[in-house]
Formats: C-alpha cells, structure tokens, sequence
C-alpha cells in the first residue's frame, strides 16, 4: 500500500491511476476520481517505525504487522513482488481502521501541476513519487524483482512521455 498522509491505497490501484493517465498524458486538462482509504486519526494509522521494530503495535499499522510481520533483519525488510495475494487480507483489516473515499486527481497546465485530493505536487515531485513506486518504496523490492502491475505502468508512461511524464527516466535498480 501506498500511504500518503491519510489516504492509503494499494499499489496496483496507483500503478492503473498511472496507466490510464498515461494514456491521457497530452491534455491540457486531466481528471479523475481514485478510490482511497481515508483514515481520520493518526492513532487509527499506527506507528509504522514501532510496527518496523516490533514494539509498537497500534492502528492499523500495528494490526497489519500482527498479520504480516516484518524481518528481525533490516536488510531482508523488502517488498515482496507477490504481495498483492494478500490484498484481499489487508483489504478486510484496513476496512477496521478507514473508510472508503473518493478524491479528485488533477493534472493541469500540461501536467506542471497535480492535485491528489488535498495535497498538491509539481511535475518533479510527483515523478518522485511514480519512482518511488516503481523502486519498491523504502525498502525497495526483492531481488529487484518487480510485479507486473508494476512493470506495466513503466511501460505506459514511456509509450507516452508527455505533460507530467515529461523527461521520465526509470532506472532498472
């Protein structure tokens, strides 16, 4: 999952937000509504540091590492390319703690501006984040081994590097 703020979402779904904007990347103007998990508190979330370390176990941070704990070692604290087979799991425990949402997605004057809901990225910014996605996040992913879902968003930006996608590189490790 993604967590931006308080709205988390799962990778796949931003990887086909990313998709179908690529497919509209040349507009002047482009909008859609994503589907996020809203959580209001930050005692809801949890404390994913404590979660990391294991003594600190609140929300649904610490509940989602009850489930699925992660390594003693923090060098085999990756992303699993076969994560998305527990979606379903974490689907029902994040249903404890958030409440679906709809939120608006921007991107304007030829994708130099981005409105995620509230919060507001420029064109570098938000590439920063499509490549943190595509790394695998903090701890990268496995053996460098992507999921699909992952390797077909690439695909669809670079078949259309224009407005936001604009000077778009993506490096292999």
């Amino acid at each position: 999952m993604l967590l931006c703020d308080r709205y988390f979402l799962f990778a796949t779904d931003f990887c086909n937000y990313m998709g179908s904007l690529a497919e509209n990347a040349g507009e002047e103007i482009y909008q859609a509504f994503w589907q996020v998990y809203f959580i209001k508190s930050p005692e809801d979330i949890g404390d994913l540091m404590g979660a990391i370390h294991g003594n600190h176990l609140s929300g649904f941070i610490g509940e989602l590492y009850r489930s699925f704990p992660f390594p003693q070692k923090p060098e085999d604290f990756k992303q699993k390319p076969e994560g998305v087979q527990t979606q379903s799991q974490v689907s029902e425990i994040i249903a404890k703690y958030a409440r679906p949402q709809e939120i608006s997605f921007t991107v304007s004057r030829n994708g130099r501006e981005i409105e995620l809901g509230v919060y507001r990225f420029n064109r570098i910014e938000f590439q920063k984040l499509i490549l943190y996605v595509w790394q695998g996040g903090y701890p990268r992913w496995k053996d460098e081994i992507r999921p699909g879902y992952v390797t077909e968003m690439r695909d669809k930006i670079l078949k259309n590097c224009n407005g936001v996608f604009e000077n778009m590189i993506f490096e292999d490790s």
